[in-house]
């Protein structure tokens, strides 16, 4: 039996699917309708009553449209379509009335208000509302909440649309916001005065439809109208979230989601969102050559000189690809270091990742497969820290019905996971049972299984479980350069041996490395961070909101990541400055400009040119190997802390420590 239903609104009539609500309803007719409380995303709550609209024939009130179905909605006398009206003189009054209302309390503070500008109380105010009030009793006012160091709170300006309630217990699985008291004195608060545990509280920030909840680091520093608004990827973690950088001249003020339902829906972490004052420090911003022991400040054209001609003269070269290194840059080194008889290493965190199988070292799922498995197996990865907007994907996905088990040691997911060990015999067991009956799902491995002198073994055999469980694999890298590293062969089998015997090593941003005295070392990157304190030459470069560059993400999605303002000082971008070596070395690269550069990438590996679409990886079975023993550890220890960027952020060590504090039990008075 069809699901589609008729219904006129406005006189069009369509046909829409009858569980959908009024609200989407209107949506498909391209008819927008107010709202504060609704969010396509959360729960219906059905509270703020701003979206109300006439449905003709039924009870003689304007009806909420979010929380009306389609197929609750009565044929008309003789079976015509039901017929709903949103722009009537009884909907047209309502608002006004539901608007009034809710600026009966609402503090008339619009100027100094950090919302002013992008606030959808102002916008409906002003499309909806009316231009006087007949209530003349003073105002009612709230104590604010502490909240923690990044949302900061204006409870006053509160319409109680509770959509941060919701977001923090259904996507963030957090249980500290809710709503107390009853009539007048009911307020959002934070149970116990409890400041917010989640990797994904800023997201309340741009949920809250009044000037409720805003962003404190971001607190009176510009108005929406001042920024430039340039869309692009974000590189914190590997998934590649779709974010609007904002700038003001040529500083980053803020980071924003954009909506993305392959990748990141519409959230995006605390880290991808905070970690823009770390663009502003500790930067490099003019070449370094070390001499008697210090580093000194020195032209381009010396420390190019000085970085060719110890290249030049190297018996054993080789370069490093750091986790924040865009495709073109990684494909520019692999060429000049190969050209030069050395060797180029990616897998600097010592994950046993095959070099030529795709389907192997990313896998054959999609992100969005996750929502559609019945089963979830976790090896050897924490996504709450590794990628938290991935684990809210998961923990949807388990709302949904599907079960998680992990393989690894416990720690909390923010949904229950069936605990199946903690080490490599949970896999051996795992592999011997019988899956005949099992479900399709995915199974998602991490780089801390990877890692182990067993790595390429523990990789096979999930393969080998995905096989006989009729799952699909992804892998959840950590570093956002990584897989697009891997795709332009930027490896090599006895790389990292050979990084540890170089006598001039070529450091493109790996900062998470140790390097040995002795080797020579070229460092290029954004931020004076552990590769530059080793490094005998230093060649600045762009940070990823400062040059145009090509990620992939872990899920093999090739992404681009756009300029949003310039790097500071002399650096330059991380292509060019390979480009200007070349020549100094007399090995020219053979290309000008960034466009001819990713016409190279595009014509070798014919897959980084498809913009936003996820290939199919096939499926290639790695040989099993011999698994060890013990359990597994996690790549990702300290989530503020993981690349040169986020440790530059003061607020990025401010959050790591109250995680420290936090994770410590409190003792007793005594």
């Amino acid at each position: 039996m069809s699901n589609l239903r008729k219904i006129v609104i406005d006189g069009n009539e369509i046909e829409v699917d009858g569980a959908m609500t009024l609200i989407q309803a209107c949506e498909e007719v391209g008819i927008e309708i107010p709202r504060f409380c609704y969010h396509e995303r959360l729960s219906i709550a059905g509270n703020c009553r701003m979206c109300l609209v006439e449905v003709v024939g039924g009870p003689p009130k304007p009806a909420a449209s979010c929380a009306m179905q389609v197929k609750d909605l009565r044929p008309g006398p003789e079976g015509q379509p039901p017929v709903v009206k949103t722009n009537s003189p009884m909907v047209k009054k309502a608002r006004e009335g539901v608007m009034e209302f809710l600026l009966i309390n609402h503090p008339l503070d619009c100027p100094i208000c950090d919302q002013g500008g992008e606030c959808d109380l102002q916008d409906q105010a002003m499309a909806y509302g009316v231009d006087f009030s007949r209530f003349r009793e003073p105002k009612r006012a709230v104590d604010d909440l502490d909240l923690g160091p990044l949302v900061e709170t204006h409870m006053t300006r509160c319409i109680s649309c509770t959509r941060c309630v919701r977001f923090t217990t259904e996507v963030a699985g957090i249980t500290q916001m809710g709503q107390t008291g009853r009539g007048e004195d009911s307020e959002i608060t934070s149970y116990l005065g409890e400041t917010l545990d989640s990797n994904l509280q800023g997201n309340i920030i741009d949920l809250c439809p009044v000037g409720a909840l805003v962003s404190k680091p971001y607190a009176f520093t510009a108005r929406p109208w001042e920024l430039t608004k340039t869309e692009s990827i974000d590189v914190m973690d590997a998934l590649g979230s779709s974010i609007r950088v904002d700038t003001k001249g040529r500083e980053v003020m803020r980071f924003l989601p954009l909506n993305h339902d392959g990748t990141n829906e519409e959230w995006i972490s605390d880290k991808t969102r905070f970690v823009w004052d770390g663009l502003r420090r500790q930067r490099l911003d003019k070449p370094y050559v070390r001499e008697n022991g210090k580093l000194r400040p020195a032209t381009w054209p010396e420390a190019l000189g000085k970085a060719a001609e110890a290249i030049k003269g190297a018996s054993k070269l080789a370069g490093l690809v750091g986790d924040l290194a865009p495709v073109e840059a990684t494909f520019a080194l692999k060429q000049l270091i190969e050209g030069q008889g050395g060797v180029v290493e990616c897998r600097t965190d010592g994950a046993k990742l095959p070099s030529d199988n795709r389907s192997a070292y990313v896998g054959n799922a999609c992100v969005e497969d996750i929502e559609d498995g019945g089963m979830i197996l976790l090896i050897g990865t924490n996504p709450k820290i590794e990628a938290p907007v991935l684990n809210a994907r998961i923990r949807k996905a388990y709302l949904a019905g599907a079960t998680v088990g992990r393989i690894g040691p416990s720690v909390d997911l923010t949904y229950p996971v069936t605990e199946l060990g903690a080490g490599r015999e949970a896999v051996e067991t795992l592999l011997k049972a019988d899956h005949s009956d099992k479900e399709g799902g995915v199974i998602i491995v991490g780089q801390g299984a990877l890692q182990g002198e067993d790595g390429a073994a523990v990789l096979a055999a999930a393969q080998a479980l995905a096989e006989a469980a009729s799952s699909k694999l992804l892998v959840l890298h950590t570093a956002a350069s990584r897989v697009g590293a891997m795709d332009v062969g930027a490896t090599n089998p006895d790389a990292m041996a050979a990084v540890q015997a170089a006598d001039v090593i070529y450091n493109l941003g790996a900062d998470e490395v140790d390097i040995a005295d002795g080797a020579f070392v070229i460092y290029q990157g954004s931020h004076g961070d552990r590769g530059a304190h080793r490094a005998d030459v230093i060649l600045p470069g762009a940070a990823y909101t400062e040059e145009g560059g090509l990620f992939v993400n872990t899920e093999g999605r090739p992404q681009l990541a756009a300029r949003a303002s310039f790097a500071p000082g002399e650096a330059k971008e991380n292509w060019a400055i390979l480009r200007a070596l070349s020549g100094e070395m007399d090995a020219t690269l053979p290309y000008d400009s960034l466009a001819a550069l990713r016409q190279a990438i595009v014509k070798a590996h014919p897959h980084l040119g498809d913009v936003d679409v996820v290939a199919d990886n096939g499926w290639t079975a790695e040989p099993a190997g011999t698994l060890g023993s013990g359990d597994f550890d996690y790549a990702v220890g300290d989530f503020y802390l993981t690349n040169p960027i986020a440790r530059a952020s003061q607020l990025m060590a401010e959050l790591s420590a109250n995680a420290k504090a936090r994770s410590t039990e409190a003792l007793a008075a005594e």
